[in-house]
């Protein structure tokens, strides 16, 4: 592995000649030669396409009069050309309120310009910077406590007139059902190692700083996310930064939803909700994947919710783009059709995998993927809330919360600025996103002078 110099002396650069040793081992060719990708269009048995594919139906009542969409991105930088593994995580989230019928004739546009911007309402953004490899901020000892409390500052905030710490006290003890929960089981005690056993949390031992005291320190109701499992002090904190990001940009969608719920429940029936990526919860921060389906399953039974996740790329992209492609004449999903994906579609088809001994999502996911060919030629995967884990099993439409009135939204809502868009989407990326240029360089210099 070559390295890079801090000195006047040149770069260690890596050998250019040393891929011939892997290309002529037979062992290297014959593993390659055995390996397969995933399978074409021509490969795909139209019957297992036939059997969970329905088409939208065209008389769907709308009551859709309001989007929310949520998004964020980070960036990680070096602090001191001295110490490159010294190194901050900066994040930024932002949420913006659309009026659909605003959106309607941004949609139809092929290029978004500055005035159009003056349509979007209410933009909020939330930033947030952790220490990640080799700091620690003031009055902690070390990485993983500093990490932990820059998150617990995060979530205390006041954000108008809440915090989402109020609202994560709300979402983790149920406190939207009429008998709440009154004990949070944390897998593991964040002052001790990973696997030091059990901590029962309890409402009525938490302090109004949203804390536990126990014996071995202080615990942060934030530490339900168990992010402190992954932190090595050594090799630093990379591995939660994906996580961390699919954590907050859902939690803000339940602080918007709390919200909605305790002050104006019935605007539930004109809020549609939509978030870049998966409805899911990843890695160490799967716990709160229940959590999430519980109050999804509770707002099925008493109020409403219109909730979806789009996913721009990846492996269920790919196929997606592949069974939508003309192939022979006509696609493989025809246009105005979606296809609700199974385990053993997942399994037989996108990802490698048994479909009799493994079940896809089940840890991390709240919803159903499905992919949809809209009328005009969109190829989406979206996740929608389902009831239970086991519904991709032999998955339905009525198992997915509002399917076609999101899919008929979602359909109108298209944008031409990137392939299969949607203006809620690119107008909220655009405006939280972190570019390596600039944004990068200039956080890096920001942080070197502010640590000087």
């Amino acid at each position: 592995m070559g390295s890079t110099s801090r000195s006047h002396r040149p770069n260690e650069w890596a050998a250019k000649i040393n891929h011939t040793q892997l290309i002529t081992d037979p062992y290297i060719k014959e593993f390659v030669q055995n390996c397969r990708l995933p399978k074409a269009a021509f490969e795909i048995n139209q019957d297992d396409i036939s059997n969970q594919c329905e088409l939208l139906a065209d008389n769907i009542d709308n009551p859709i009069k309001y989007i929310l969409s949520v998004d964020g991105g980070y960036t990680t930088v070096e602090v001191n050309k001295k110490f490159p593994s010294a190194q901050f995580a900066f994040f930024q989230f932002g949420a913006v309120l659309f009026n659909t019928a605003d959106l309607k004739s941004l949609s139809a546009k092929p290029f978004i310009f500055p005035e159009d911007m003056q349509k979007l309402h209410n933009l909020q953004r939330f930033k947030l910077a952790i220490p990640i490899k080799n700091i620690v901020s003031k009055n902690e000892a070390s990485l993983k406590d500093s990490i932990r409390k820059s998150i617990y500052d995060f979530f205390m905030r006041k954000q108008d007139s809440s915090s989402f710490m109020e609202t994560l006290e709300w979402f983790v003890f149920q406190q939207y059902e009429t008998q709440s929960r009154d004990v949070y089981e944390l897998a593991s005690n964040p002052n001790l190692n990973p696997g030091s056993g059990r901590v029962d949390l309890s409402i009525r031992d938490m302090k109004s700083d949203f804390t536990f005291d126990t014996p071995d320190g202080k615990i942060y109701l934030t530490d339900v996310f168990r992010l402190h499992e992954v932190v090595d002090e050594e090799q630093g904190a990379g591995e939660i930064l994906g996580y961390l990001t699919r954590l907050i940009e859902q939690l803000i969608l339940v602080h918007f939803i709390r919200f909605i719920y305790e002050y104006q429940s019935s605007l539930l029936n004109e809020f549609l909700y939509i978030i870049d990526g998966p409805l899911s919860f990843s890695g160490q921060t799967a716990n709160m994947n229940g959590l999430m389906r519980s109050l999804c399953n509770h707002l099925r039974r008493h109020k409403n919710l219109f909730l979806v996740g789009i996913e721009k790329s990846g492996s269920f992209v790919e196929h997606a783009r592949e069974i939508c492609s003309r192939f022979e004449g006509e696609p493989v999903l025809s246009k105005g059709n979606y296809l609700l994906l199974s385990n053993d579609y997942i399994y037989k088809y996108i990802i490698p995998g048994d479909s009799s001994t493994m079940h896809y999502g089940s840890s991390s996911y709240y919803g159903g993927k499905a992919i949809f060919h809209s009328n005009d030629g969109q190829v989406l995967v979206l996740t929608v809330p389902v009831t239970d884990k086991d519904v991709n099993r032999n998955p339905k439409t009525d198992d997915y919360l509002n399917l076609q009135p999101v899919l008929l939204n979602i359909q109108k809502l298209k944008c031409d600025m990137y392939d299969d868009a949607i203006v809620p989407v690119a107008l909220v990326n655009k405006l939280v996103s972190l570019a390596n240029h600039p944004s990068k360089v200039l956080l890096e210099k920001f942080s070197k002078q502010s640590m000087k």
